[in-house]
């Protein structure tokens, strides 16, 4: 077995036909509850818990365990902590849930609501524009609050690690509520 195996949707696909194959959806769980792969789990990347995912597994500990996000990054990520627990059998799922949907596979869609790119989005420009707006009219200093969030997402864009992203993944709006599908194991 390679160091960090891959499958692609459709042969993912065919082995659930053929019999019980466990998915783990590692995005968070506003993103899962939009839309997912219908066998699919909701296991958040920032609350995995390698032992705990395998000791909870419902197919034999021989099968692989396949690990799916919304484009692939997330589910290498998934991936390499379940190898650095001492768990080899782990696959990712290659295009992950995008690449899921535009091959047609079954999902199960809920309630849409806006991204947590978006959110990143909306909530950076935010801040960029207050910051320049304090800066031209109150104190030059607030430009600082443009500079923090400028590096920040330059910070994020060569480490493919998004501090703020994290954080709105853990606002309570990003969570799911009540009796809605289980969102971890």
């Amino acid at each position: 077995m390679t160091e960090n195996p891959v499958i692609d949707v459709q042969t993912l696909f065919k082995r659930e036909e053929m019999g019980d194959v466990e998915i783990i959806d590692v995005r968070t769980p506003m993103e899962f509850r939009e839309v997912h792969a219908a066998k699919a789990q909701n296991v958040p990347l920032d609350a995995l818990d390698p032992s705990s995912v395998m000791k909870g597994r419902n197919v034999s500990s021989d099968d692989p365990l396949y690990v799916i996000c919304k484009s692939g990054s997330r589910g290498a990520k998934a991936q390499q902590k379940f190898i650095a627990a001492g768990f080899t059998n782990v696959v990712n799922v290659e295009g992950g849930t995008e690449a899921w949907v535009d091959a047609g596979l079954p999902v199960v869609r809920g309630k849409k609501g806006m991204s947590l790119e978006r959110q990143v989005r909306v909530v950076a420009g935010f801040l960029v524009l207050v910051g320049a707006l304090l800066g031209l009219f109150v104190h030059p200093y607030f430009v600082g609050i443009s500079a923090f969030v400028g590096a920040g997402l330059m910070f994020a864009g060569i480490t493919d690690t998004c501090g703020m992203g994290m954080m709105l993944a853990r606002m309570p709006w990003n969570q799911c509520q009540g009796q809605e599908q289980s969102c971890s194991l």
